[in-house]
């Protein structure tokens, strides 16, 4: 049963949640604003669900902390759903955002999304793993190498570098990895396959001759390059 964590200030918001999730076998916990939202954290996480705007410390502040520590993955509820909200969150290391109001069904959707896509898979064995050139992905234990250097991806991340790897010298286009990443059918304005994107790429060090491992193909998507 996944372990899901509310951060929202809204307690009327967080009980309906809370009763809905626990529907769908989850264990939920509830914190009502950023600092006791750290404070509940634990390893026990398998998701959060984070609210933007929050007294003492707000969504964005909350996540940027998280991070430090965990990289459980978080899906970001946004009030207006304002494009300036996505693109900070999604900079910040969130795995998905939702505008309010929402509907129960398309929160559930979001969130087994997120859970498939980022919680290893039961069977895989924990020596298994990809490999393309010098990085190494361990998908059992979900953990990247390059050049023997452990990479510090979130849970989106890692499945983003699990996809590019599968897929070596393909042109993948943000429809493709939305719907097979993300879990998801790519929106007109959407930007969560680019912030992903350039995240990773932040985090992937260049070639020696400064040439980034995701090359971006204007209007066509991403590829995963060789070095010289």
């Amino acid at each position: 049963m996944p372990h899901i964590l509310i951060i929202d200030d809204d307690v009327e918001l967080s009980d309906l949640l809370k009763e809905v999730l626990s529907f769908e076998n989850c264990v939920v916990s509830s914190a009502y604003d950023g600092l006791a939202g750290l404070e509940a954290m634990d390893d026990s996480v398998d998701l959060v669900l984070l609210d933007v705007m929050m007294p003492k410390l707000n969504g964005f502040e909350t996540l940027k902390q998280l991070r430090e520590k965990w990289d459980v993955p978080v899906l970001m509820l946004t009030a207006k759903g304002e494009e300036i909200d996505r693109v900070v969150g999604l900079e910040l290391g969130a795995d998905d955002y939702l505008p309010k109001p929402f509907s129960e069904r398309e929160l559930l959707a979001r969130i087994r999304a997120i859970l498939r896509r980022t919680q290893a898979p039961k069977t895989n064995p924990q020596n298994d793993f990809v490999t393309y050139r010098d990085i190494k992905l361990y998908p059992g234990r979900l953990e990247a190498y390059c050049n023997g250097d452990l990479l510090d991806l979130t849970s989106t991340e890692f499945a983003l570098l699990h996809h590019f790897l599968l897929h070596p010298g393909c042109v993948l286009t943000k429809e493709v990895l939305s719907l097979d990443v993300l879990g998801k059918r790519l929106a007109a304005f959407d930007r969560a396959v680019d912030m992903h994107v350039s995240n990773l790429r932040k985090k992937l060090p260049d070639w020696p001759n400064d040439k980034p491992r995701i090359k971006t193909l204007r209007g066509r998507g991403y590829l995963l390059v060789e070095g010289d």
